[in-house]
């Protein structure tokens, strides 16, 4: 074999900007002189559905079925197929007159989602509102048609995700396969002539699929399956999250029906092996990080010790190849912060590699992806974003790293702003004293637009218990010091750790009322706590009071918990009222009302005093 590769992004992992991992992937291999093509099989199958040919079909098929969902979708059937590609046109490049077109009476069918939209919106004066109202309608419009699909059509399709429902906590391999002898759905045909043309114009000798996300692995593998049946001598790889964190106890064979190999952790390395042992100048004993079938038993090839290829010596990733034009924003939530995932496009860059503080009870700090911490200097990574810049067209820089070093914020700032480089940009941040006015004004100056910071559970106790490294006073100073710059900061938010009561919930609701009320932060996100095995608390759940009740391992996936929490409160019942009071907090209303009021059980009375934020900013200043 030559050793030309072809890496993919399988559906469906994002629509509005590329996920960076074979971008990665091929600027490091492109330096070691291995040819490499690169697809987004994610962003090219959604355009491929949502299109008039494709829709047309899609009805036919539905209409085959005695009982249909969403028959309001169908009866105007018509006016969907007749609109859909001039919506998705306007959503990948959006104008002001295309956009008045889209808003005039009787554009849009009257769906199911259209004729709930929140008529207290208030969109913003002259072009940019006018933008931004037809972009929430197109993407209603886009959604409803999803809905249609997803009912009568194809029951895995969703737009960030693919039969996320059979592959997560996916144990056992049973039920994936089992859906893998089922006949492939016409959004799986679509997929493999979709495939197959990249097959023919790549020639690869290897496919490599990165796996991020649950909902990618049912598609990579209905693809390895086809790439079996019809082009044999196509060696194919699968790597990625999902890979490194659910697989490495991976004992069952069967997955090796659709792949080759699949590697674990920072894929250069055991590409790069992969490539010597297939061209025959390695032996498999020289493989790392690697998983393979051998003699029917699955084994673990990994060489010790390994290729290190260190995060300050690696190219910058490259884009080239990958469809920027068919990228398509969407705008679902108007939040602001919530948008920025979804609607503009951004270069996907990490500062360092791994978590500088490693130490949170409840993250997968055993892991290479958390543990290993790299940095590099100020001047590599602006190089690498004005490269990125070159091949993408694109200014703006979303750093995706578990926490971003605030070192390297303030010298990544203080180059942007030598080289009077005007790019906006936003990343994820530990609330650390360390960002006090002075950084904050520094980063706002040098294009920082927007931070991402983990409060969990606003609990000191329980902040404390996870090894958090902050309380709630110093979250309300980092946040009102990067608010008043005009930093917006999002806030994830977590219930259900282990031990936490009734009490600590409403309390920790009423910190979340009242950093919004403050303007300490402006957008916030409710996760319910999830048990890894790979975290402190799933290694040593002693330690945190739980016990854990499964699922039992079965020779695939291992990673998400179950648990019983003796000591704390039932936390799924209070989803919904959590939810409620922060949707209306996102909207700045609601905020003098009890908290009872989100509640359709009664709950404990709060034991904060309603001004304990504006305390702890007080002293502050003080």
């Amino acid at each position: 074999m030559n050793g030309k590769l072809l890496l993919i992004i399988p559906p469906f992992t994002q629509l509005n900007t590329p996920y960076p991992a074979t971008a990665y992937l091929k600027g490091f291999l492109d330096s070691k002189g291995i040819e490499t093509d690169q697809a987004d099989l994610s962003i090219e199958l959604f355009t491929a559905i949502f299109n008039k040919a494709f829709l047309t079909e899609a009805f036919e098929e539905a209409q085959q079925h005695k009982e249909i969902k969403f028959t309001a979708v169908l009866k105007n059937k018509e006016l969907y197929v007749r609109r859909v590609e001039e919506v998705i046109s306007f959503l990948q490049s959006s104008s002001v007159k295309v956009a008045k077109q889209l808003l005039a009476p009787n554009y849009f069918p009257k769906g199911h989602r259209i004729t709930k939209i929140n008529s207290t919106i208030v969109w913003e004066e002259g072009d940019k509102g006018i933008i931004d109202k037809a972009k929430h309608y197109g993407t209603l419009f886009v959604e409803e048609i999803g809905d249609f699909i997803r009912a009568n059509v194809d029951e895995f399709f969703s737009f960030t995700r693919y039969a996320e429902q059979i592959s997560s906590s996916a144990s056992s391999f049973d039920e994936l396969d089992e859906f893998l002898q089922t006949e492939p759905t016409i959004i799986e045909h679509k997929l493999f002539d979709l495939l197959e043309e990249q097959l023919e114009k790549s020639q690869p000798d290897l496919i490599c699929f990165t796996v991020p996300f649950p909902g990618n692995l049912f598609a990579t593998l209905r693809c390895g399956q086809f790439i079996k049946q019809f082009y044999p001598n196509i060696k194919v790889a699968m790597g990625g999250g999902y890979c490194n964190t659910e697989l490495r106890s991976l004992q069952d064979s069967r997955v090796f029906d659709y792949v080759d190999f699949i590697t674990l952790d920072d894929g250069e390395a055991p590409l790069l092996k992969l490539t010597e042992f297939l061209k025959g100048n390695i032996k498999q004993e020289e493989l790392e990080r690697t998983f393979l079938l051998k003699e029917k038993v699955v084994v673990y090839q990994n060489k010790i010790p390994n290729t290190i290829f260190h995060h300050s010596k690696l190219p910058a990733p490259n884009y080239t190849g990958l469809p920027f034009p068919k990228y398509t924003s969407f705008l679902d939530v108007v939040n602001p912060m919530h948008r920025m995932w979804t609607d503009d496009k951004w270069n996907k860059l990490t500062i360092s590699h791994g978590c500088y503080w490693k130490q949170c009870s409840f993250c997968d700090v055993t892991l290479d992806y958390i543990g290993n911490y790299q940095n590099t200097t100020a001047e590599d990574l602006v190089n690498k974003m004005e490269t990125i810049i070159s091949q993408t067209g694109i200014q703006g820089f979303h750093f995706v790293d578990e926490a971003a070093p605030p070192k390297m914020l303030r010298a990544l700032s203080l180059k942007l702003i030598e080289r009077k480089l005007n790019i906006p940009w936003w990343t994820n941040i530990r609330f650390e004293k360390t960002f006090d006015d002075e950084l904050c004004e520094l980063m706002a100056k040098a294009g920082c637009i927007a931070v991402t910071g983990g409060l969990e559970v606003a609990s000191d106790r329980l902040l404390e218990k996870m090894k958090k490294g902050v309380d709630i006073g110093q979250v309300a100073r980092v946040g009102i010091n990067f608010a008043n710059h005009g930093i917006m900061v999002h806030a994830y938010l977590m219930y259900g750790f282990p031990t936490q009561t009734e009490q600590e919930t409403i309390d920790s609701l009423e910190v979340v009322r009242q950093l919004f009320e403050a303007n300490c932060i402006q957008s916030a996100f409710w996760h319910q706590f999830t048990t890894t095995i790979h975290s402190p608390i799933g290694q040593n759940p002693e330690e945190f009071e739980i016990e854990i009740t499964g699922p039992e391992f079965e020779g695939f996936a291992q990673n998400d918990l179950t648990h019983i929490d003796p000591t704390g409160a039932e936390h799924t019942k209070y989803t919904k009222g959590l939810n409620l009071a922060l949707d209306n907090y996102l909207n700045g209303v609601g905020m003098e009302l009890e908290l009872q009021t989100w509640f359709d059980f009664s709950v404990s009375k709060c034991s904060h005093n309603k001004g304990m934020i504006n305390e702890y900013l007080l002293n502050s200043v003080n």
